[in-house]
């Protein structure tokens, strides 16, 4: 509850459906609807104007989110950060704010991304959006513009909510820092319950101001002058820094909500001059609705839970009823189809004699009333088994996989995805149980009648996707083998050809290690990352190298996989450019193409000097 009402302190649009759309607009609905937003947009301008740039921190990444809408509608030039900005994009949105005659006027950050490394000098003014409940994680945020290289003097806007808990957050922040200094900085430690907040005091923090907010009928936001604000705040702080200064070390070691600014142990519970901590009923503030009790279990029960929830209400038709001793027949164990005409027959006959009719359902279209009216003239002209197919389905059921079990099909599902359905040898070691003759055996009826299974197309998805894997590890192991092919001593001279996907972070030292450890280490090998991740750790080469030893198995693996796409393409680029030359090779051979006019000339010449040949031959004789 606490954090809705912070949301509700930082803008409504934090609420899924506050804001009005679709089509949603940027607008000045924007602005208008958040008090804070007010004055950040009567802020900036002046801002601006004086040539100040700006921080801008918030602790909600949604509400940097709508700050960025903000600047695109203003059109000012901004930079963002939170802890899911990459680190490429972090260091470079540094580098251009940072820049000389940098057109960025707005740096917006998340309160706690990016920690002490960040530099931002060149901004001259930081503000606060919303306040941590940690002081230390706002004056980190502060520093970040107190840094060496900073030439003007820095100003700190702390944006705050009247009467809402924004206001006790501040002044407990306040009071920590002040405990911190007298105490803790001095070596005399007190004990950890000044850092606790018990049920009661976060239920007056959440309570604050809620009659004040109950009372008004619209709202107060007056289009007051921004310098008038300003002073205001300043005032406030003054007040406020009065105030702790007041508080001596007695009064910060038993610090509660409960103590005020003058250090009189006066109770948040008085409000305007009455006392509710005397009232017991919960809606002693007007129109205040006590927070729901939340039901704490032992164990979560996921799935039971969305079981019951998805649980259609209405009950289910009663399933038609099948003959007492009727053998379990499973699909994947392959009988003959002879035996399933057999066992619908004594189905359809044991229907008959039990008078089973089948219900009809006037909603359903002409076509399931057609397939319900064949369903039951099967049973009205069922007729019981004669002796000789008795007979005849006692021997169908010993001529199946009987033996197979479910487990072992999925053994042998498996198996096929893991080794493709061309390796029978490795696909017969996985399924435990069986001998390889049994094997093969079920191998050839498998891809025979496959048709037959129910699930058939996800199972042939599932060993496609296995098999293209395969296929896609070969094609990597001989890029790799090409590429190795080309050098005598690989880790020495081996090149990459990068284009414009060089990176920053990974030099070509690193990468070359990393090309030939792979193909040394075999790429198809199990845990082969985190082999080359314990080779990087032991290698002399890169004994310094923080970077590189400090990689987990993920990111090396994303960046072989980077440094894999290079080599293919490089090995495709050589492959065309032999083919090219071999095609003018075969030409030059060859001699002149046959399809040119000179070509033409030529064969009619030697045409006539044949003709003229056969002519002078005739006259000798």
């Amino acid at each position: 509850i606490l954090m809705q009402l912070r949301k509700c302190t930082n803008h409504p649009y934090l609420f899924d459906g506050a804001e009005p759309g679709p089509p949603y607009t940027t607008d000045t609905h924007l602005v208008f609807n958040s008090g804070k937003m007010v004055i950040l947009d009567k802020l900036l301008p002046k801002l601006q104007a004086q040539g100040s740039r700006v921080l801008i921190f918030s602790q909600m990444t949604r509400m940097l989110d709508i700050l960025e809408d903000y600047c695109l509608w203003h059109n000012y030039q901004y930079c963002r950060l939170d802890g899911k900005t990459p680190h490429e994009d972090r260091n470079r949105q540094i580098q251009e704010y940072n820049m000389d005659n940098s057109v960025k006027f707005i740096f917006m950050l998340s309160t706690r991304a990016g920690g002490l490394g960040i530099n931002l000098a060149t901004a001259d003014v930081v503000i606060i959006y919303d306040s941590d409940w940690n002081p230390q994680m706002d004056l980190q945020a502060m520093d970040r513009a107190h840094r060496i290289g900073q030439k003007k003097q820095v100003r700190v806007f702390r944006f705050i909510t009247e009467n809402t808990v924004e206001e006790k957050i501040v002044e407990r922040a306040e009071v920590k820092l002040r405990l911190d200094k007298m105490v803790i900085q001095q070596g005399r430690l007190v004990d950890n319950r000044t850092n606790q907040l018990n049920k009661d005091e976060m239920l007056n923090i959440i309570r604050f101001g809620a009659n004040h907010v109950f009372a008004s009928k619209d709202s107060e936001l007056t289009d007051e002058d921004i310098d008038t604000i300003l002073e205001r705040g300043e005032a406030k702080t003054a007040e406020e820094k009065a105030k702790l200064d007041q508080l001596g070390e007695s009064s910060l070691r038993t610090f509660t909500v409960d103590t005020n600014g003058e250090g009189a142990s006066t109770s948040v519970y008085q409000f305007e001059g009455e006392d509710y901590r005397e009232k017991q009923k919960l809606n002693a503030l007007g129109d205040w609705i006590e927070p729901p009790k939340r039901e704490r279990k032992a164990n979560y029960a996921v799935d039971a839970y969305f079981r019951e929830a998805l649980r259609v209400s209405e009950p289910k038709a009663p399933k038609a009823p099948r003959p007492p001793k009727q053998p379990i027949v499973q699909d994947f164990q392959f009988f003959p189809p002879r035996l399933f005409e057999l066992l619908d027959q004594e189905i359809y006959y044991f229907r008959k004699t039990v008078g089973y009719k089948v219900p009809k359902n006037p909603e359903l279209g002409s076509e399931a009333s057609k397939v319900q009216r064949e369903e039951q003239r099967k049973i009205d002209e069922a007729e019981p088994l004669s002796e000789e197919e008795i007979v005849e389905k006692e021997s169908l059921l010993t001529q199946g996989f009987t033996t197979w079990t479910k487990r072992d099909f999925n053994q042998f599902i498996k198996a096929n995805e893991k080794y493709g359905r061309d390796d029978i040898e490795n696909i017969s070691k996985d399924v435990e149980g069986k001998t390889p003759e049994e094997v093969i055996e079920y191998n050839a009826v498998f891809w025979e009648r496959c048709h037959e299974l129910q699930d058939i197309e996800r199972i042939m998805g599932q060993i496609e996707r296995g098999e293209a894997k395969i296929q896609r590890r070969l094609s990597i192991k001989k890029a790799l083998d090409q590429k190795m092919c080309r050098y005598r001593a690989p880790f020495h001279q081996l090149r990459l050809q990068y284009g414009n996907n060089k990176g920053k972070n990974y030099t070509e030292n690193e990468d070359r290690y990393l090309v030939c450890m792979l193909h040394k280490l075999g790429f198809d090998k199990e845990n082969v990352y985190e082999e080359l991740r314990a080779g990087i750790r032991c290698s002399a080469q890169f004994r310094f190298d923080w970077f590189i030893k400090s990689r987990t198995a993920l990111e090396l693996q994303r960046r072989c996989n980077t440094l894999i796409t290079l080599i293919e393409r490089e090995n495709l680029e050589l492959e065309e450019k032999e083919r090219q030359e071999k095609k003018k090779k075969t030409a030059k051979n060859s001699g002149t193409p046959t399809n040119t006019p000179q070509s033409k000339t030529n064969q009619k010449r030697k045409t006539e000097m044949m003709l003229v040949d056969k002519n002078a031959k005739r006259k000798k004789k």
